[in-house]
């Protein structure tokens, strides 16, 4: 009896469990132990006959099954996960004395004269991402975003097949949080850029960004066929058994079925052991499948860990210790200028192909005539070129005995390459810029800033959809681009029905947009996003901005005089004015950002305060008290510092405060502080 209404026996039902037993088993022993005892051909044989079961009885499918993996439909957009421990970055250390200085550091943090053991792991050039499991099953897969929230990317990483839906053995753990990077195989990475090279679509620099363009796919299926991979390498929250070192934190992951790179992980006793392994890791770094770019330390005793803390933006217990950078010679072969969107005209070498630390590079930018001049850099020139992780490639030396005899000094040209205006330099400043405007190549750079993820986050809307709707005169400012029709965007080359209902729909979804991007959106000279966000929480929205006057601006912390005739100049140019009411009037709608109150101003506005020590409010929880009242977060004390907010066994930065004679809090007068101004 087969079909939709077949009631599957007992017999068949213990089929289903031990088939997804054993696959499960049989994943374990590829992915995470590199062992595989059957053959691939074994291997899919039983994987069709669970297929198969499960598409007889369908109402024996499960989440965790190993048949679930392939993507579903596409999504719309991703939601927002917040982590509930931030996933912080980690310091860089780049030479031997830097090593050793971390040790003594740390001894002398410890108030201790023994060695110290570490945990050295090889540092992945990966997507950071956290996965969540509930109860031994994957409920939750983030990236790490800025640190505090990151996208939901669930949908995608239940695709790739080194990650288990299901743990291992039953865990105890009501919560775990796992830890880790997504990434891609060189020789994954070549055959996809090999594919994407025939099908006419722009090639990944490297697999990291392989990687990353990869998890962020709105459709899972295109995740699934990326080959990617994943390895474990820390935890955040854990709600049962907890190990008493990092390195039991990797066995606790590899025992539940998690890839953890124990191979080429070593726990050292002492900093010597640290530098002997992290030798090791730089000299076979090429024979590996995938790019690290350094080695990571922590101290193994998470004890240790906790006494040593955090500062605002890394552990002090952990430091990444980076391989220097790769070098290697090649050929310019000529020197083209790119016109950016405020007009500047930007050398840019075009050199014989070559790979750098696996990545093939052709490009160098030179940045502006005073380093071309510096360098002495001439089109012919044999050159010296260096790359430093993600880094873009730089020139580091010319190669001068190897010159060609006719080569000529280069100058840029006086003329913009591509609207054929006057170049011009104005006096104190280095670069060189395109006078007209209205130059098609600043008109592309600017709405591809408009447009870009942190800004109105206009997805679909890439560079060469960009470039046609520039060319056939469809978009002469960001505002036309919510005045296109869906006739008009469907009539562009290689665009389909549902492409172009899909373009209409994310312009329609940017109209709602917080006031700091709408602002950072505009591309006004000097306002970054930071300062975007510092200007919109002073102010309601982009009208009472364009008011003000450079004297008001400067009144803001942060804001100086540069930033300030910047802002200035530009919402007061008539076109500039024009082209945003447009945007308001197509139903742009800027979202105002939360403002400090009155009181709290009083207060905090404009102050800078630095934490040190163990408190028990969350250090993130601290920092946006702070920041909500117009102040500031920093990491080191100085003569500028407000406040030092010292809780439990604060170190070195109290010191300084009392040296320096800066108004110091315990935790509870920050509270009150804060609580009587609000």
């Amino acid at each position: 009896m087969s079909g939709q209404n077949a009631i599957p026996s007992q017999d068949i039902i213990d089929e289903v469990e031990a088939l997804r037993k054993t696959i499960r088993d049989h994943d374990f022993n590829y992915y995470v132990l590199d062992s595989p005892e059957i053959t691939d051909a074994e291997y899919d044989k039983l994987f069709r006959r669970l297929q198969d079961l499960e598409t007889q009885y369908p109402e024996l499918i499960t989440p965790d099954s190993p048949t679930q993996r392939v993507g579903g439909k596409p999504l719309e957009k991703f939601g927002q996960v917040r982590h509930a421990i931030p996933m912080v970055s980690l310091s860089n250390i780049f030479d031997e004395s830097e090593l050793l200085e971390f040790d003594v550091r740390t001894k002398r943090s410890l108030g201790t004269g023994n060695e110290l053991s570490y945990v050295v792991e090889p540092k992945l050039d990966g997507v950071a991402v956290e996965l969540i499991y509930e109860n031994g099953f994957l409920s939750t897969a983030a990236t790490r975003g800025d640190g505090f929230t990151g996208e939901d990317v669930t949908a995608n990483v239940r695709t790739i097949k080194w990650i288990p839906l299901k743990l291992q053995t039953r865990a105890s753990d009501a919560l775990l949080e796992v830890r880790g990077e997504i990434l891609m195989n060189r020789a994954d990475f070549d055959r996809l850029n090999e594919k994407r090279e025939k099908r006419g679509f722009a090639t990944f620099a490297n697999p990291r960004n392989a990687a990353a363009g990869s998890i962020r796919q709105l459709d899972p299926r295109i995740t699934a066929s990326r080959n990617l991979r994943f390895i474990a390498h820390g935890v955040g929250r854990i709600e049962g058994s907890i190990p008493e070192t990092q390195y039991g934190i990797l066995e606790k992951l590899q025992s539940l079925g998690l890839p953890v790179n124990m191979g080429l992980t070593r726990l050292c006793e002492n900093i010597q052991q640290v530098l002997e392994h992290y030798r090791y890791l730089r000299e076979n770094r090429d024979t590996l499948p995938y790019e690290i770019d350094g080695a990571v330390l922590k101290i193994n005793s998470l004890d240790e860990q906790a006494i040593l803390g955090m500062t605002a933006r890394s552990p002090r217990w952990a430091v990444a210790f980076k391989f220097q950078p790769l070098r290697t010679s090649t050929q310019i072969l000529r020197i083209e200028v790119g016109v950016g969107r405020t007009g500047t005209l930007t050398p840019v070498a075009i050199m014989e192909p070559v790979s750098v630390g696996g990545v093939t590079v052709s490009r160098a930018s030179l940045h502006n005539q005073d380093e071309v001049d510096r360098k002495d850099v001439r089109e012919g020139d044999m050159v010296v070129i260096q790359r430093a992780g993600d880094v873009i490639p730089e020139v580091v030396e010319v190669l001068k005995d190897l010159r060609p005899a006719d080569s000529r000094p280069y100058t840029i040209p006086d003329n913009c390459p591509v609207c054929g205006s006057s170049a011009v330099r104005l006096p104190g400043q280095a670069a060189k810029r395109c006078v007209n405007a209205t130059c098609p190549a600043r008109l592309k750079e600017t709405i591809r800033h408009f447009a870009s993820r942190n800004a109105m986050d206009i997805e679909g809307l890439g560079v060469k959809l960009i470039e046609q709707l520039v060319d056939l005169g469809h978009v002469k400012n960001p505002a036309d681009l919510y005045y296109l029709s869906k006739e008009t965007i469907k009539s562009l080359e290689r665009m389909a029905d549902k492409s172009a209902s899909n373009i209409v729909a994310s312009i329609e979804r940017s109209k709602t947009v917080t006031s700091d991007r709408f602002l950072y959106s505009l591309g006004l000279p000097l306002v970054g996003e930071h300062v975007a966000k510092i200007l919109m929480t002073a102010f309601p929205d982009v009208a009472t901005l364009s008011e003000q006057d450079t004297t008001a601006l400067q009144q803001i912390h942060g804001i100086g005089p540069e930033v300030a005739q910047s802002v200035v100049s530009y919402l007061r140019e008539p076109h500039n004015r024009d082209m945003i009411h447009r945007l308001l009037s197509a139903g742009v709608n800027p979202e105002p950002l939360a403002r400090p109150s009155d009181k709290i101003q009083t207060v905090l506005t404009g102050k800078t305060v630095v934490f040190t020590g163990t408190l028990s409010l969350p250090r993130s929880e601290a920092k946006k008290l702070v920041e909500t009242a117009g102040g500031t977060v920093s990491g080191s004390v100085s003569r500028k510092t407000d406040y030092v907010v010292a809780g439990d066994e604060a170190g070195s930065k109290l010191d300084k405060a009392r040296g320096l004679g800066v108004t110091v809090l315990s935790e509870d007068e920050f509270r009150s502080l804060v609580e009587a101004a609000s």
